[in-house]
């Protein structure tokens, strides 16, 4: 655990900061050009502390308040600036420096050198005064001129850093090597930017942030010589940032991306063995690439103080970007750096990017603006600030402190929460809960018209998908403990995610009551209360159903309806939804002008009505009920059987051999019959194939004894094969099957039946969620399958179903882009595949049709008979013991 007490003594120190840093000379471009961050050495691909050597040259006094260091050769070096014993000594003056270039010998022009303020990283022993560095780039040689300061301070010395690293040939024979030339390893190669997290194994793992931590090059990556650093770093007394302050280097010189390892390399030697600081003074450093190198020790994910904003490091941080940005401002990739870093150090804090926060003065002192500040009292800053605002300094340049509005608003949706679950507020440390139904709300201080969307995820899945406008939105979740947050996807790319809220769902079993097949819409005739109209593109109509037609007004989990699409103008496909929450990718039919497509659909009902959705053109619905799941009261168990052929008007297989005529009938007996108990059985599952037709026509299917009402569950024309699921009632133990234009071979396959016997399994809603799409290789490969080939999804254990105790699963599955006539059948993993098949389809068509099939060993096979085709799967509920 981190010292509480240590961190308060230290404290003082978090008052302190520093100026933005002078211009370097002009450099030639080091190998691997501008496109990655790279060590400053050309070859190695090792990451370790790579040793950096300081190197003094004593100025001599002129007098006059003049002092000079004639131009000579050096030792090779990077980064240069000028120090002097006393820190509290005022210079006076101009200090001016110019170096030799190490490869071509030429001259930089003369740098003005600024001094530091003293104590920056508080008051140390040993620290010295100094100016700020200069990076220079490779050279071998330098000079130093000071004039018209009166007194000068004493000890005024060149210091030149050499970064380690450097290439062997600005080396002389016999000099001191680099760590990683002593390990034997040479060091190049891009470096490793991959998310750090907290150098100290001992601190615990700093909060969680709603934005995504960004790739850093962390302290090892970039050759941090640990060595130099032994006194650990100092943390934030408050355990917060508040605000960042944005900084330049200053360096008025172009530098290429493959040194900026380098240059953080130099000014972390120069700020503790020049400066005699504790680290590096910045958190983090940028270059113009927009790679992100760890500053100042403690861990990328903790609040650490730095030494970078005199009298304004306590609860801040600071991001310095390498370069000049007064006469230019910085590059898009900087600057998009510096957004993520800043969003996701804030965002570990509730900040806003855009807002603004309170700090405390830790000095006196006046800003660029001629603002004073006196100690201790508190003011208002912008959350992300220029140096410039806290202290008299042009840093972070005229153009980049320009870019910093732009900035504010660059990054994800900040101060996102979610506030409640169900309608009840959210209390730290206590669960939420839900009965299989899950409204969550949320919060965010970023205006919708910068959100392009937002989602909810369950367990990091998405379960809804929201406009930016939102603040709702309801979905379905299965029995057990869940993690819930809303992810805000911004117009500009970026997301942010809120921390997780955990939900406790328990979500009763439901029994089914079958009735009647009857016909509760139809928007040719306006029947259930819906518009008399086609349904548009993009168009929703919602359908009332608890309450109705004998379905009870409480209750009810799910409804079983026989959707059928008629007289579509497009290529389009419905979805069918629970009113009340976000609709899903889930289709339930697909259909192309000219078709008129029925398939069954078993839809959670959460508001007492289910919304029907169509995509493209316009297009005729009908809804006819079979049945309905309740967790209240009385109602019948799911016994899988099968799947197994009980019909078969081409072979006289359970009914007399021969096509059914117009206006015909024809009864099979279930009850009794192929294992399914002669009584207590109250519907079957059935998958119901019509062939062969030889006019337009439809079938229903119907309890046997009772009065066929209009409802039908198959619609086709000459030359189609169209199966669709039924679950029909069963009253005097058969089923009866009329066809009602010309004539028609049909073929019936049990699934399974329900019975008030109540030994059976009961139904639980889940979805609509895809679970599986050959096209993009969700669930199973990405590819079509093939003649005679078979894909094995998991079912059990995944996407919320429990790993046990599923005795089947109801998925709707959709067959697309065939290239042969074929057939589709899909029976438990671990069993031998029957002669039933599940969809028929020809080249062209895409042909839905729910499934209930029974999980054996926790999966479910898809087997294709002919040519190649893609299968998807979209799930809405399982049946368990």
């Amino acid at each position: 655990m981190r010292g509480t007490a240590l961190a308060a003594a230290l404290g003082a120190a978090a008052v302190l900061g520093v100026q933005g840093m002078a211009g370097g000379a002009e450099l030639t471009a080091a190998p691997g050009g501008e496109g990655a961050a790279k060590a400053y050495s050309a070859d190695a691909k090792e990451i370790g502390p790579v040793e950096g050597e300081l190197h003094k040259l004593a100025l001599q006094p002129k007098g006059a308040g003049e002092a000079v260091l004639s131009r000579q050769e050096t030792q090779p070096f990077g980064l240069l600036g000028v120090s002097w014993t006393d820190p509290a000594a005022e210079m006076k003056g101009t200090i001016e420096a110019r170096s030799r270039d190490a490869k071509t010998g030429a001259w930089s022009k003369w740098i003005a050198l600024d001094p530091v303020k003293p104590g920056m990283d508080g008051v140390r022993p040993g620290a010295h005064g100094s100016t700020e560095p200069v990076w220079v780039g490779a050279s071998n040689g330098a000079e130093v001129r000071v004039s018209g300061g009166g007194a000068l301070p004493a000890g005024l010395e060149l210091n030149l850093v050499d970064p380690g690293g450097s290439a062997a040939s600005a080396k002389q024979g016999g000099q001191k090597k680099n760590a990683a030339q002593k390990s034997g390893a040479a060091r190049t190669g891009t470096l490793n930017a991959a998310p750090a997290a907290s150098a100290a194994t001992t601190v615990d793992p700093g909060p969680a942030s709603t934005a995504p931590q960004p790739a850093v090059v962390s302290r090892a990556a970039w050759g941090a010589d640990e060595s130099l650093n032994d006194e650990g770093p100092l943390y934030q007394t408050s355990g917060k940032i508040k605000a960042v302050f944005v900084h330049h280097t200053a360096d008025t010189q172009p530098y290429d991306c493959s040194q900026s390892a380098a240059i953080v390399r130099g000014i972390h030697v120069y700020h503790v063995k020049t400066n005699g600081w504790r680290d590096l003074g910045y958190n983090f450093l940028v270059d113009k690439c927009g790679t992100i190198f760890e500053g100042r020790q403690g861990g990328i994910d903790q609040a650490i103080i730095g030494a970078h904003t005199y009298g304004w490091n306590t609860d801040t941080e600071g991001i310095a970007v390498l370069g000049d940005y007064n006469a230019g401002g910085a590059s898009a990739a900087a600057q998009d750096a510096i957004s993520r870093i800043a969003a996701y150090k804030l965002g570990q804090y509730d900040g806003d990017m855009n807002g603004t926060t309170t700090l405390t003065a830790g000095a006196a002192q006046t800003n660029f603006f001629g603002t004073a500040f006196e100690v201790g009292k508190q003011y208002q800053f912008k959350t992300v600030s220029g140096h410039r605002d806290g202290f008299n300094t042009e840093c972070p340049g005229n153009q980049l402190y320009a870019q910093l509005g732009s900035l504010r608003t660059s990054g994800p949706a900040a101060q996102l929460k979610v506030g409640t679950v169900n309608g009840v507020p959210v209390q730290p440390g206590v669960d939420a809960a839900s009965d299989g139904v899950l409204t969550v709300g949320w919060s965010t201080s970023t205006a919708s018209d910068r959100i392009g969307s937002f989602e909810v995820l369950v367990d990091g899945v998405p379960a809804a998908t929201v406009s930016g406008t939102a603040r709702t939105a309801t979905s379905i979740v299965t029995s057990g403990t869940h993690q819930v947050q809303v992810k805000a996807n911004a117009v500009n790319g970026k997301t942010s995610t809120t921390l997780p809220v955990k939900v406790v769902s328990e979500v009763k079993p439901a029994k089914f009551t079958p009735v009647t097949p009857k016909r509760l819409m139809d928007t040719r005739s306006g029947l259930g209360g819906v518009p008399q109209a086609k349904v548009g593109a993009g168009g929703t109509v919602t359908l009332p159903v608890a309450g109705t037609n004998g379905v009870p007004a409480a209750g009810v989990t799910a409804v079983v309806l026989n959707v059928t699409a008629t007289n579509p103008t497009e290529p389009s496909f419905v979805s069918v939804f629970p009113s009340g929450t976000t609709r899903t990718s889930a289709s339930n039919l697909n259909f192309t002008p000219g078709q008129t497509i029925p398939n069954l659909v078993v839809v959670p009902v959460v508001d007492g009505k289910v919304s029907f959705f169509n995509n493209q053109g316009t297009v005729d619905l009908i809804a006819d009920i079979t049945g309905y799941f309740t967790s209240a009261g009385d109602g019948a168990t799911h016994t899988n059987i099968g799947p197994k052929r009980l019909m078969d008007t081409r072979s006289g297989l359970g009914v007399p051999q021969g096509k059914i005529g117009a206006g015909g009938v024809v009864t099979l007996p279930v009850a009794g019959t192929n294992g399914i108990p002669a009584t207590g059985v109250t519907a079957v599952v059935l998958n119901v194939t019509a062939t062969n037709p030889t006019e337009p026509s439809f079938v229903s299917v119907y309890p046997s004894g009772t009065t066929r009402t209009s409802a039908s569950n198959l619609n086709f024309t000459p030359g189609l094969t169209i199966p669709n699921l039924v679950v029909v009632p069963v009253v005097d133990g058969k089923v009866s099957f009329f066809n009602n234009q010309g004539t028609v071979d049909l073929i019936a396959d049990i699934t399974g039946y329900f019975t008030s016997a109540g030994d059976g399994a009961s139904h639980t809603n889940i979805g609509p969620k895809r679970l599986m799409d050959t096209r993009a290789g969700l669930g199973v490969p990405q590819a079509k399958i093939g003649a005679g080939g078979t894909v094995t999804l998991q079912v059990a254990g995944t996407n919320g179903i429990p790993a046990t105790g599923v005795t089947a699963v109801v998925l709707n599955v959709t067959a697309t882009n065939p290239t042969e006539p074929s057939f589709v059948s899909v029976y438990p993993s671990g069993t031998t595949r029957t002669s039933a098949s599940n969809l028929n389809f020809t080249p062209g068509q895409t042909i839905p049709n729910l499934v209930v099939v029974p999980v054996v060993d926790g999966k479910v096979s898809f087997f294709n008979n002919q040519g190649t085709v893609d299968l998807i799967a979209d799930i809405t509920g399982y049946f368990s013991k």
